[in-house]
Order: structure tokens, then C-alpha cells, then sequence
């Protein structure tokens, strides 16, 4: 049974930084490209980031740029967003996804398992 469980989700202020984790079972982690999402309230999920298998590949939202950087440890089977300088407009909730496919993808319908999520949330 494939699992992928977030953490390090929680309540910050504006400017600060936040680590999330995406542990994985399951699956071959290292034969699997792997995504963020985010869905605020009311608002559709987005992707905001994506690595590839081999780590030589990655993918950022224009939102994110420069402020987050996703990372992946294949020999831990987890994966990471080191998300620095918060905005509370990065407040939502936050999926890890995994695809077998050969290449990263921006889009959900490419994924295969998904995480719970975990919450973030920026005050002002």
C-alpha cells in the first residue's frame, strides 16, 4: 500500500520559513517523479513545485520563485520544500504527489498517490 505523509506544516508570520517533509512507503521512491501542491480555501489546487527521479529536474510556480526549493533524498525515500520568506497569500494546504511517469508534471491528473496534507498557515 502506497503512503505519502507530509509534516512540518504549521502557523507562522509573514517573512518566516518552514521545512515540509513528504516520507514515503510503498513505492520505488527513487522510480518516481515527485510534486507540491497547494489548495487555499476556495481556491483550485495548484502545483508549486516538482523534482524528477534523479533530482537533475525541477519545476517552481512563477508564485514561488526564489523563495522555495524543493529537494528530494531517494536513499530516505523523502522528499522536501524548504519554504523560505511566507507570504500569507502561501497559506493553504499542502500535498506531496508522486507519478511513476517518466518525466515532472505541473499538472494533478498526472499524478498517482497523493498525501493528507498538511496545513500552512502565514499571518501578516
Amino acid at each position: 500500500q502506497v503512503q505519502l505523509v507530509e509534516s512540518g506544516g504549521g502557523l507562522v508570520q509573514s517573512g518566516d520559513s518552514l521545512r515540509l517533509s513528504c516520507a514515503a512507503s510503498g513505492l520505488t521512491f527513487s522510480s518516481n517523479a515527485m510534486g507540491w501542491f497547494r489548495q487555499a480555501p476556495g481556491k483550485e489546487r495548484e502545483s508549486v513545485a516538482a523534482i524528477s527521479k534523479t533530482k537533475d529536474i525541477t519545476y517552481y510556480a512563477d508564485s514561488v520563485k526564489g523563495r522555495f526549493t524543493i529537494s528530494r533524498d531517494n536513499a530516505k525515500k523523502t522528499m522536501y520544500l524548504q519554504m523560505n520568506s511566507l507570504k500569507p497569500e502561501d497559506t493553504a494546504v499542502y500535498y506531496c504527489a508522486a507519478t511513476p511517469g517518466p518525466y515532472i508534471s505541473r499538472f494533478d491528473n498526472d499524478y498517482d498517490y497523493w498525501g493528507q496534507g498538511t496545513q500552512v498557515t502565514v499571518s501578516s
